[in-house]
């Protein structure tokens, strides 16, 4: 009897059913590149260059710095900056090390930040110089005990330093957007001046963990996904089988997703290193940025999500710059309506497919063939050696009919083991060594797989994960407030707008922009709820469960309130 997957006649033609992957390890990737396109350009950095055997050099002296702040195998540091090539080396020095990085979001207020330094335990931080301040907060409360402070405009090309400190007002404003003092710090540049590590040093191996992310899921309390060296090496495996016109040494690729999440970790930056391909590093998605850097070299691969997609078809057609060239694209994090996927392959002659993935999962494992045979609307098919099950959510030993709906399992070689330090979490993610997703799907005869719900009540705003409990928990603590259920609501060009539904004290009047100026002292700006619907009562269930359907019902029925 066949063993063969009933999505097996989907894949695109070379893409194989099962793949190697060997002992590699991560830090594999990059040496590999080092030594075979040492010349090439490994990252551009807003027009400035810098080649993988410079990457390389620069990766051991930082290594060695680190090791001296007292850095060993098994430990981790916790990177807290903006997409910058300093972001790129101190990931792979950490490696280097057999230590584990843990990427953090840098626009984290020291209140959101908190929890996870507790939790990780890392000693030293390597973060962008403006929010060291906030970062140092955390000494005291957690085990942080060394500070590095990185200054992104000492990567940035010499004229663009130049201007930075003309005595003009523009220079000023945008110095100060980009650097900041950092008392109490010690600076990159003293690591980076230093020696080189010992090529004798322990490196890492297969099952070391190599990247630590949080996701706080639907509690609002941070668990550590462990991705290990093992689990992102498959991930990357498989997005360079998934897309075999892809040339080792040859490629350009836009990153302007953040290194904070696992998209921008493995498919932008590992997946590039790999092919050894040139990293276009983006400190944030703004649209001139990455208009700057399509004008000034047109990538081959642009890993992003359905909004920025958007902005960019129009603010190319409003500048009149050409998009072609940009033969392969990869959408993630929210739906892509077939509109769009017409409009971006119109404008770029290449071709634009959506995938699906998780944290836990490093993260892909399933997407669209990048062939013309893609399907709009479905998130595709499993990756190679990716195993999946559509169940009964209350009872997944029962796999469901084609087409009925229930939940997604998954297994292979590019999910996580478990959570860390939380053995409970861990066996309630996984069944009968299956991990459960927590979304809802249907899958056609074909094998092809389309997200019909999500269980996990995660707001996507732009690309990023918002956790409602999170901002309840903020707003909460406003004095003139009982309670509050936060929902988002799907936007017509795609994502989703974070709307809290507020019971006020009775004989209070709050108005709206008050209670999001008090969600601002303690939440990234993207959590802040755009629109703030004021009720007599929340709906819930018997047994006082917030219904969130009901709220979502009820914000989109009462529209945008008086003031807001």
């Amino acid at each position: 009897m066949s063993t063969k997957p009933r999505w097996a006649d989907a894949y695109g033609p070379g893409v194989p059913l099962h793949l190697e992957y060997g002992d590699t390890t991560v830090l594999d990737l990059l040496e590999r590149s080092v030594d075979r396109f040492g010349d090439r350009d490994a990252i551009d950095f807003l027009g400035r260059s810098t080649t993988y055997a410079q990457v390389g050099d620069q990766v051991d002296r930082v290594a060695e710095g680190l090791r001296r702040l007292g850095v060993g195998p098994g430990d981790r540091v916790a990177l807290v900056m903006p997409n910058c090539p300093q972001n790129l080396v101190a990931f792979f020095a950490v490696l280097r090390l057999g230590a584990t990085a843990v990427e953090h979001n840098p626009l984290y207020t020291a209140a959101e930040l908190r929890p996870a330094f507790a939790d990780h335990g890392a000693k030293v931080a390597v973060v962008w110089d403006k929010i060291a301040p906030v970062v140092s907060e955390l000494r005291g409360s957690s085990a942080l005990e060394q500070v590095v402070a990185v200054d992104l405009t000492a990567e940035l090309p010499l004229l663009k330093r130049v201007a930075l400190r003309l005595p003009v007002a523009r220079a000023r404003a945008s110095r100060e957007q980009l650097t900041g003092p950092a008392p109490g710090t010690i600076a990159w540049s003293s690591l980076r001046g230093s020696e080189p590590l010992d090529p004798a040093h322990p490196r890492p191996v297969a099952e070391d963990v190599a990247l630590l992310l949080y996701t706080s899921g639907t509690t609002g309390s941070p668990k550590g996904v462990e991705l290990r060296h093992r689990n992102l090496v498959a991930n990357v495996t498989q997005g360079r089988a998934w897309v075999p016109g892809l040339v080792e040494g040859e490629e350009t690729f836009l990153v302007p997703l953040p290194l904070f999440h696992a998209y921008g970790v493995t498919v932008s930056m590992l997946l590039g290193v790999a092919l050894a391909a040139r990293l276009v590093l983006l400190p944030k998605p703004e649209t001139d940025l990455v208009m700057e850097a399509i004008a000034r070299r047109v990538p081959g691969f642009l890993p992003a999500v359905p909004p920025l997609y958007a902005r960019i078809l129009d603010e190319a057609e409003r500048r009149g710059i050409s998009l072609q060239g940009i033969r392969f694209s990869l959408s993630g994090a929210m739906p892509l309506t077939a509109e769009l996927i017409d409009r971006w392959e119109a404008a770029t002659g290449g071709l634009l497919v959506e995938g699906y993935g998780l944290t836990e999962t490093s993260p892909v494992i399933v997407g669209n063939p990048m062939t013309k045979g893609r399907r709009p609307g479905s998130i595709g098919v499993p990756f190679p050696d990716t195993e999946v099950r559509v169940v009964d959510r209350e009872d997944p030993d029962r796999e469901v009919e084609l087409g009925e709906s229930g939940e997604l399992l998954v297994r292979g070689p590019q999910v996580f083991s478990g959570y860390r330090g939380l053995p409970e979490e861990t066996a309630e993610a996984f069944h009968d060594g299956w991990f459960r997703t927590g979304d809802v799907v249907t899958m056609s005869p074909d094998g092809y797989l389309t997200v019909v719900d999500r269980v996990k009540e995660i707001i996507i705003t732009g690309g990023f994960n918002v956790y409602p409990s999170e901002v309840e928990a903020v707003i909460r603590t406003h004095g003139g407030v009982v309670d509050a259920a936060v929902v988002g609501i799907l936007q017509p060009g795609g994502g989703e707008e974070v709307v809290a539904a507020v019971v006020q004290v009775e004989g209070v009047s709050l108005h709206a922009d008050e209670l999001r100026e008090h969600a601002r002292a303690g939440l990234t700006p993207y959590k802040v709820p755009r629109r703030v619907v004021f009720v007599d009562e929340l709906p819930t269930n018997p047994m006082g469960k917030v219904l969130r359907r009901e709220v979502v019902k009820v914000v989109t029925e009462e529209g945008p309130p008086a003031g807001a």
